[in-house]
């Protein structure tokens, strides 16, 4: 028996997402340390800047124990528009519907601060994530290819209308 738990973060749970993070993509995809510095710069902005009624992080334990996290934050640069960020899943939580119980968590959020639009940044080789983005309705809108954490990728934007 699986026991599924979304809470808000606690100290150090940032810190653990940044340091996971960085670990997990260079394991799995040879990613390099700019990568961690993005997750970084985007949790740091995230703890200065937090609006509650605006913006949440959550995390998924699994039995107790740290399995995933995901952030939604406001878009800036888009009106009205909300952006999901930092969408992790421990590699042995994987396969018990936490991810979209973590990207769904964030779009009730959304549509309940009044966001009309949820953006997101992704990778081509993140397929699992790609899938599960698509299967809630977001749409691709943009692609670009970087090389930015080493192995060169495709950068995508997608979007959903909440």
């Amino acid at each position: 028996m699986y026991e599924i738990t979304l809470r808000g973060p606690r100290p150090g749970d940032i810190g653990w997402i940044i340091y996971r993070h960085g670990v997990i993509y260079s394991e799995e995809y040879g990613w390099n340390e700019q990568f961690e510095a993005l997750v970084a710069q985007a949790a740091a902005t995230f703890l200065k800047r937090n609006d509650p009624t605006r913006e949440r992080a959550w995390i998924a334990d699994l039995n107790g124990k740290f399995a995933g996290s995901v952030f939604v934050v406001e878009d800036h640069e888009r009106s009205n528009t909300a952006r999901l960020r930092l969408l992790l899943v421990e590699p042995e939580a994987r396969g018990h519907g936490i991810g979209r119980l973590l990207v769904e968590t964030g779009i009730d959020f959304a549509k309940k601060a009044g966001y009309d639009t949820m953006v997101l940044w992704t990778n081509d080789v993140l397929r699992a994530a790609r899938k599960l983005y698509e299967s809630l309705g977001f749409v691709l809108v943009e692609e670009e290819p970087i090389h930015w954490f080493g192995p060169q990728t495709i950068a995508q934007t997608w979007k959903k209308v909440l």
